[in-house]
């Protein structure tokens, strides 16, 4: 099989397609024939040595994964061999075939194609565990609103009941408004912490200064929940999320896809060869909503 892996730390160029063997699945895993994939901010960052979680080069990296289940292995029972599954992996999705353990993947949504789920889980999920607590009345504001989890936590929200802020470039406001969003802040020109206040919940997709800033703005009952950043922070006020993409999550998700309520938003689809390409349009945080990859055969 072929898989686009990088032999070192670097820029876009590192990416170069080699052949493999096709892996075989052990308990609890499923090898998938990769349909599509797609872009996030971790996939560009472990690239280039910004993280280091999925270890040293010789790397394969994509994390959402949309395709075939092509073999089940021991003890894996949710799924057979032929059903279009989605959901994540820790690396290697840039490629023919992935393993993926079961636990991990659900059946597509049946009112969008396997292409479109790609872009769901790692963004998706994140959105959904983000704004679990959010109750009808509360105040929102999430940050980097119009990108890959950005877009999909703002639907969330708005279904949700929320009053929405969100920080985004001018030009998307009106994208915005019309996912549901009261207040969109411009941030190369305003700052946010003179533009709202009284924040229930503070959804931080930014990191770096954004979460101690995002502390200025809370309620007396409000917090923040960092998508980005170191694992603790001195504030009790901040809540570290890490992603938790199980059958169950995915599933409610593909619920929301298939009841109207959440849609996701395609910047562009390219060929998995276009791989550089799309890494360099994701790094430059221009992009609404996903960049999606698909596989060749």
């Amino acid at each position: 099989m072929w898989q686009i892996e990088q032999r070192s730390f670097g820029g876009p160029d590192v990416f170069e397609r080699v052949q493999a063997p096709r892996p075989t699945p052990g308990p609890g895993e499923v090898l998938v024939r990769v349909v599509a994939t797609s872009v996030n901010a971790a996939d560009w960052k472990v690239r280039s040595g910004l993280i280091r979680s999925l270890g040293e080069p010789p790397l394969v990296l994509g994390l959402d994964v949309s395709g075939v289940v092509a073999q089940v292995g021991d003890d894996a029972t949710l799924f057979a061999p032929g059903e279009a599954v989605y959901g994540m992996v820790f690396g290697g999705a840039n490629a023919e075939y992935v393993l993926a353990q079961e636990s991990r993947l659900a059946r597509v949504p049946v009112s969008i194609d396997p292409v479109h789920a790609a872009a769901l889980p790692v963004a998706g999920v994140t959105a959904w565990q983000a704004l679990a607590s959010v109750r009808s009345g509360e105040r929102v504001l999430v940050h980097a609103a119009a990108g890959g989890v950005g877009h999909l936590a703002v639907q969330i929200a708005a279904r949700r009941g929320a009053w929405i802020a969100a920080t985004a470039r001018s030009g998307n406001h009106a994208y915005l408004r019309g996912l549901g969003v009261t207040e969109p802040i411009d941030y190369p020109t305003t700052d946010f912490t003179t533009a709202v206040r009284e924040v229930d919940l503070v959804l931080d997709l930014i990191g770096g200064d954004y979460t101690d800033r995002s502390l200025t703005v809370l309620s007396d009952t409000g917090r923040v929940v960092a998508a980005e950043g170191p694992p603790t922070h001195p504030d009790s006020r901040v809540h570290r999320l890490y992603v938790d993409p199980t059958t169950a999550a995915l599933d409610e998700l593909a619920a929301a896809v298939d009841r109207g309520e959440l849609t996701v938003d395609i910047a562009e689809i390219l060929p998995i060869t276009e791989l550089a390409a799309a890494h360099r349009r994701s790094e430059s945080g221009r992009v609404r909503g996903k960049i999606v990859l698909t596989a060749d055969r």
